[in-house]
């Protein structure tokens, strides 16, 4: 992508990773970030944030998405329904490098009741600046949808 282009992030959340996605959202503001919601703490259901998401970034309108719940289980396992999608739960700044780097990931899910605030972020730019590798990668990437 050209330098002078910014990435364009599509971004939800349930109620449980609500604060975490608007503190995203405002840590991202070099970036074009859409919100997806949800726009409150009130409980919701995850597949109503993580199926736009997901359809966002699959038609590739979106370079990559943002997912956030209590554990990420919920909205990966939705986000994979999608046939283009490779949504990883990351934990770790490593976890979220190596998803970029060997699985060509292109939707972050953030554990919001197991990592930091901080960790978020560090792993939200992990995620962002790491570059797919290709080469040995990329055979197994093409195997991955059904």
């Amino acid at each position: 992508m050209a330098t002078n282009q910014k990435l364009k992030i599509a971004i939800g959340a349930d109620h449980a990773g609500f604060e975490y996605k608007e503190m995203l959202k405002t840590y991202l503001s070099d970036y074009e970030v859409k919100d997806f919601g949800t726009h409150s703490v009130d409980s919701v259901d995850y597949p109503d944030f993580a199926h736009p998401v997901a359809s966002a970034v699959e038609s590739k309108e979106f370079d990559f998405g943002i997912l956030v719940c209590g554990s990420a289980n919920g909205v990966a396992i939705t986000a994979n329904k999608h046939q283009q999608i490779r949504a990883a739960i990351c934990w770790e700044k490593e976890i979220a490098a190596l998803a970029r780097q060997h699985n060509n990931a292109n939707i972050i899910c953030i554990p919001a009741r197991f990592v930091s605030p901080e960790l978020a972020k560090e792993m939200t730019t992990t995620f962002l600046d790491t570059p797919f590798e290709g080469g040995r990668h990329e055979k197994r990437v093409d195997k991955i949808a059904c």
